[in-house]
């Protein structure tokens, strides 16, 4: 059994790999066809895709009855995001991850709103219609916001030298790409959670648990694989439009709808307080560390993730 999921891992990180590859190439040449700022393409086509088994996994939730596996899995992966997927993009990068212009941190405070608004509105132990529209209220008001001004979204890519007669075929062949490419992130990602549930379910690990650790590093796969894909290569940009989507999709759009289409009723909150408190504290270290000199640096992802192992220790030992 053992030697089968040691096989497994190996077949997956090859996967990720080469879907990793397509995607950032991909992404690139994208951003210079319809002439958008990396962290926009990123935000928009990788976060949206990525968030899939968010979504996914919400409504099964809700249809099984256990609204804690899909919070737990928002409020992990967002731990995640902010603490172990930046840090490793930092560290993999040639000098940190540079946030300025008033894109990136105007774009991280609509990140912690978001990232900390649902445990603000579960405070009463229910995310009813109207805290479900005030979700949905928040996300649409930043996408106004990214789009309503060209200098917030446009950038002319001067070295871009393909003919026109050849950039659309190359524009839809490289949505191919990354269509193709994140599949196969997502399918793996859920092939990771499989392979992990099994082992969760012999330690007999609480639901919400297996939400926060399993699931939520689980849907986080492709931000990390990707943030770390884009580091290698320099586009520091799209790391930050990925994971600031991957954070505000999944807390606001799909909580957002779950909750307006069925409220979401967690009976025992206490099982979150852990989780809870380390949300709290990685949003506001990432918000802290991208507004101080504009960059996530190396010393800051080590702190992270440190911060992550913390977190990893405090929910299996602290019952």
């Amino acid at each position: 059994m053992l030697f089968t999921y040691i096989l497994y891992f190996i077949a997956a990180c090859v996967i990720l790999y080469f879907s990793g590859q397509w995607i950032v190439e991909g992404l690139q040449r994208v951003a210079k066809f319809l002439e958008w700022k990396e962290f926009v393409v990123a935000f928009i086509m990788m976060a949206f895709a990525g968030s899939l088994p968010n979504i996914i996994l919400a409504v099964l939730a809700i249809a099984n009855k256990m609204p804690e596996l899909s919070f737990g899995d928002v409020v992990g992966g967002n731990v995640v995001d902010m603490t172990l997927v930046i840090a490793l993009a930092a560290l993999f990068a040639r000098d940190g991850i540079p946030a300025k212009g008033a894109t990136f941190q105007t774009s991280s405070l609509f990140t912690i709103i978001a990232a900390l608004l649902p445990l603000v509105l579960f405070m009463d132990g229910k995310l009813s219609r109207f805290d479900g529209l005030l979700l949905l209220v928040l996300f649409f008001s930043y996408i106004y916001w990214l789009f309503s001004k060209q200098d917030r979204f446009k950038k002319v890519y001067d070295n871009y030298t393909v003919p026109l007669s050849k950039r659309f075929p190359l524009f839809m062949r490289d949505l191919g790409k990354i269509l193709l490419g994140t599949i196969m992130l997502i399918i793996v990602a859920q092939g990771i959670i499989f392979q992990a549930g099994k082992f969760s379910i012999e330690y007999n690990l609480p639901l919400a648990m297996v939400g926060v650790l399993v699931v939520g590093l689980g849907n986080s796969f492709p931000e990390l694989y990707f943030s770390i894909a884009s580091a290698r290569k320099g586009e520091t940009r799209m790391i930050l439009g990925d994971l600031m989507g991957a954070v505000i999709i999944p807390a606001t759009l799909v909580l957002g709808s779950v909750a307006l289409f069925s409220p979401i009723v967690i009976t025992d909150f206490s099982l979150f307080a852990t989780a809870r408190y380390f949300l709290i504290a990685a949003a506001l270290l990432f918000f802290i560390f991208i507004k101080t000199n504009r960059k996530v640096s190396k010393k800051e992802a080590i702190f992270l993730l440190l911060v992550y192992i913390a977190f990893l220790i405090a929910e299996i030992f602290i019952k």
